[in-house]
């Protein structure tokens, strides 16, 4: 058997990976202590919700919860501790921090696991680009804490102590695919998949009649965009279309944009920040075409967070974000699939 095959929980295999399992240990320690240090209070959101999450591609574990009268009620696992980190700061929190477990359905790979774990952050009153600061500090902090002088990743290596590199997505379509994506919505954001379909059949990837332009951005991010993302030194792809930043606030230079960026290294994204939306009615509109997608694409839909959306006529403005820990303690150790660095990987 190879040592992907062979189970986790036998003494060689352990043996093999502890290494790396005392590195993930060694860089979560850190990076509380970085977080206590920033002023950070470490929070504990419940995994159970209502709602786990409102976007149409993310695909949930439901449960059922019976009351003591009898009675179930569907509830869900959560996708992201977002809903409940920002009813703290609703509630008067300012800067929050939760290492959390989180579920998604239908992800497995050397890159995805149905439950992994999530570092998300939030600091109220403060621009979304610090965030990027301290995802620089970050990957530092990893590096340092595993003994890399660089993550290495399916041939491609990152730097981890380089300052990334700053990239709109339009900079990134433009330059790695040859496609003016801006082109393709108009001064309010609101996308046109004619003018998208056209650029992307002409660089030779798939374009029917049937796909949505959300369907084509994303087999243009995915097929020739994020491959060159992260290489030699860390990319933040900064400046998503509005159409694909649910719960980001729009750019105050130009409403076709938001304040969402992802950040990469060796082609792998590590985590994905806002400038948060905090308008409840806007939030609604853009739940309510979310769910319409999923049901469209996959026959089912997750009900809204009434509580939340309330909670956001409170939330003072804020930015905050979600990095895959897994990923990042992977990449600084070498590992070739995160489940090499969890404890207790998924069955």
């Amino acid at each position: 058997m190879t040592p992907v095959e062979t189970p986790w929980w036998t003494p060689r295999r352990h043996a093999d990976r502890r290494p790396l399992l005392l590195a993930r240990n060694r860089i979560q320690a850190a990076m509380r202590l970085w977080l206590a240090r920033e002023g950070f209070t470490e929070v504990d959101p419940a995994a159970l919700q209502v709602s786990p999450g409102n976007e149409a591609h993310l695909h949930a574990f439901v449960t059922e919860a019976i009351g003591n009268d009898g009675l179930g009620r569907p509830m869900y696992l959560h996708t992201s501790p977002e809903f409940a980190m920002k009813k703290l700061l609703a509630a008067g929190e300012t800067r929050i921090a939760a290492f959390s477990h989180v579920w998604r359905n239908r992800e497995r790979g050397p890159l995805h696991s149905p439950e992994f774990t999530m570092l998300e952050w939030y600091r109220a009153g403060e621009d979304y680009t610090v965030l990027m600061a301290d995802c620089a500090a970050f990957l530092r902090l990893a590096a340092e804490e595993a003994g890399a002088a660089v993550f290495r990743y399916r041939g491609v290596e990152c730097d981890p102590f380089a300052e990334p590199e700053r990239l709109s997505v339009a900079e990134g379509f433009a330059r790695h695919a040859g496609v003016d994506l801006l082109a393709t919505v108009d001064a309010a954001g609101v996308p046109d998949v004619a003018k998208l379909r056209p650029q992307v059949a002409a660089i030779g990837l798939r374009a029917t009649e049937d796909d949505t332009w959300s369907d084509l951005l994303s087999r243009v991010l995915v097929a020739k965009v994020e491959p060159h993302l992260g290489h030699g030194r860390p990319t933040i792809l900064d400046r998503y279309p509005v159409a694909e930043a649910a719960l980001a606030r729009p750019a105050a230079d130009d409403p076709r944009v938001a304040e969402r960026f992802e950040l990469y290294a060796c082609g792998v994204e590590l985590a994905n920040g806002f400038g948060e939306l905090t308008n409840p009615q806007e939030q609604r509109r853009r739940f309510l075409m979310e769910m319409a997608e999923k049901e469209r694409v996959y026959g089912e839909r997750y009900p809204l967070d009434e509580d939340f959306l309330a909670a956001l006529a409170l939330m003072p403005p804020a930015s905050g974000i979600a990095l895959g820990f897994d990923r990042l303690v992977m990449l600084a150790t070498g590992a070739p699939r995160i489940d090499e660095v969890m404890w207790a990987p998924a069955g």
